[in-house]
């Protein structure tokens, strides 16, 4: 190499984030049930209709693969990942292992500064409650519970959140019945927001044990019988 050419040893990184806005997208088609489970993510048909190559295609479908939203067959492909009520309670569990003690760790850092977030994030799942449209209630919710995992200072806790998020999304959307009282549900919420302001670690872990708990219980029972129903 001449004197004026700097030694690399990697090249510069591609900076367009064509790939993740790619990822966006198929995961907005999954959530709103244009592509199902089982369903064949076609990287030609996908670039075609975003008008883009089929490269940042195939690492869209690479990302929200290790998302947990689509799986890669051998000579076939990427599908949509089919998720069985034994996948929905394997995330609960684990996204309750996660959110009692962040919720614990917020309460022995400042909860204070917190709460108002949360309580306003509970106004907009009220007024989501009343509009009866599932999609946006299932992100109001799970961002209130992102917001106890950011507010916990825990990166980790918010980094396997999110991953969680993901795939519950997905699955929620599948069965828009799972959820028969999102008012109730709404309210089950303040629970949570009385035992952080308690400052006590054990209160907050058991507010969250009980409301991660009850979903689970009933939301993996609804989605077993509609496994059954429908054959699965």
């Amino acid at each position: 190499m001449g004197k004026d050419t700097p030694d690399r040893l990697f090249e510069p990184l591609d900076r367009d984030p064509l790939a993740q806005r790619i990822a966006q997208t198929i995961t907005d088609a999954i959530l709103a049930g244009r592509l199902k489970p089982g369903d064949r993510v076609t990287e030609s048909t996908i670039a075609r209709d975003l008008g883009v190559s089929r490269s940042p295609v195939r690492e869209a479908a690479r990302l929200l693969q290790s998302a947990g939203l689509l799986v890669a067959r051998p000579n076939r492909g990427f599908f949509v990942r089919t998720i069985t009520a034994d996948d929905l309670d394997s995330l609960y569990e684990l996204r309750n292992c996660i959110e009692r003690e962040a919720a614990a760790r917020l309460t022995r850092a400042d909860a204070a500064v917190a709460i108002p977030q949360l309580l306003q994030q509970l106004e907009v799942m009220r007024e989501l409650a009343s509009d009866g449209h599932l999609i946006p209630q299932i992100r109001a919710d799970l961002q209130f519970h992102r917001l106890i995992c950011e507010a916990s200072g825990n990166k980790r806790f918010l980094s396997v959140f999110d991953q969680i998020a993901s795939e519950m999304q997905a699955c929620f959307a599948l069965f828009e019945r799972l959820f028969i009282n999102s008012h109730q549900i709404v309210e089950n919420h303040l629970l949570i927001i009385d035992a952080l302001r308690s400052g006590d670690p054990e209160a907050a872990r058991q507010a969250m044990d009980y409301h991660i708990g009850v979903a689970r219980t009933d939301v993996v029972a609804r989605f077993r019988a509609l496994e059954r129903n429908q054959g699965v």
